[in-house]
């Protein structure tokens, strides 16, 4: 049986009718940078993330770049950050012109390892940027008091966790900045590139949105050099149709969670680990082949039409453009690079698709 990694269709079809009046209405209103359609998503998306501002951009990357330009992070500035993750986190520290410092991974949730980051703390460190992996909080509670200590900032990267909570606490909601994506494959996915930022601070709110806009307040006048960041007025629209189904979606991933952890627990694979105080939305349902198989496990699905995908195969530490400094190991991460793959996990996969998932794993096994 064929199963995609991923299936947006029947998520949007359902939602066609909707769609396409959103996009008449945009249409016909001349709007199509910022303006009411923006606001109006980012007032409804602030309700979720739990936070006083909720500012939309263009992509998830430039989330990320903008929060680090609002704090005022450059040149001469590290910044902690984990290795196992998507190349955005310390790209645009990068760009930024500061040092992207990376740490190791905890072993069961993926998460940056917050007792390595301390170790790695310098007097040029400057903030730390936890990532909210695959729809599972880091260990937030130790990465504020670290950051209390030594007066750092905190970017909580949760472009794979809108809707998720640690403690009852919205992922992106407890650090400076909150980052997220809708990227087609989140479990909020756009119809393109787009994100959003999200701050208790008025005076960051305010500092992000002109720079988010060229630095340009009022219009033509020009207090701080900033770039074009801003959300498309379309997008916003789309993504608003879809907002209100966001709990639906998790949960289903959630249900799809559950099903494959109990199914294969005796199928040879670890499991990804889910902490008790989490809710997990589960953007990715990540499972570790020990013992060098991993690859081989994915050809063998692949005959059988299963689709899988490695996030990520060389963690950051390693990638050619931060080989200028000889790399410091990083073993767990470095692990989990080698063994780690993902399974088909979006709201409108099917029972019989899991299925098919389930018993090719175990053939596998007795192979």
């Amino acid at each position: 049986m064929k199963v995609p990694l991923l299936d947006l269709k029947p998520q949007n079809l359902a939602l066609e009718h909707e769609l396409k009046a959103a996009f008449e209405r945009v249409l016909h209103s001349g709007q199509f940078i910022l303006g009411p359609e923006v606001e109006t998503f980012e007032q409804s998306v602030a309700e979720v993330t739990g936070t006083r501002h909720a500012l939309g951009v263009s992509s998830g990357t430039d989330a990320i770049l903008l929060a680090l330009m609002a704090l005022g992070i450059g040149p001469g500035d590290e910044v902690l950050c984990p290795s196992f993750t998507f190349f955005a986190t310390a790209g645009c520290v990068a760009r930024a012109g500061a040092t992207p410092v990376f740490v190791d991974s905890c072993p069961s949730c993926f998460n940056l390892d917050v007792a390595d980051a301390r170790r790695r703390l310098t007097a040029r460190t400057k903030a730390i940027i936890p990532v909210h992996l695959f729809g599972q909080t880091a260990d937030m509670d130790a990465v504020l008091e670290l950051a209390r200590e030594h007066n750092l900032c905190v970017i909580e990267d949760a472009a794979q966790a809108l809707g998720a909570a640690y403690h009852g606490r919205p992922a992106g909601s407890m650090g400076d900045f909150g980052t997220y994506s809708f990227f087609p494959s989140k479990n909020l996915g756009g119809f393109g590139e787009g994100g959003l930022l999200a701050t208790n601070d008025d005076a960051l709110a305010e500092k992000a949105r002109m720079l988010r806009n060229h630095g340009m307040q009022p219009k033509y006048f020009h207090g701080m050099v900033g770039g074009n960041f801003r959300l498309d007025a379309l997008q916003a629209a789309l993504l608003a149709v879809k907002l209100p189904h966001l709990k639906q979606y998790s949960a289903r991933r959630r249900e799809n969670a559950a099903y494959y952890s109990g199914r294969l627990a005796e199928a040879g694979v670890a499991l990804p680990a889910v902490h008790p105080h989490n809710e997990h939305i589960w953007n990715q349902y990540t499972v570790r082949v020990p013992g060098g198989r991993r690859d081989a496990l994915r050809e063998y699905l692949a005959a059988r039409q299963i689709s899988t995908e490695i996030y990520y195969p060389v963690p950051l530490h390693l990638q050619e453009c931060f080989r200028s400094r000889a790399p410091e190991p990083l073993p767990v991460c470095e692990k989990l690079a080698s063994e780690c793959v993902s399974l088909p996990i979006h709201p409108d996969l099917l029972r019989e698709q899991q299925d098919a998932v389930i018993e090719a794993i175990a053939g596998f096994r007795r192979s």
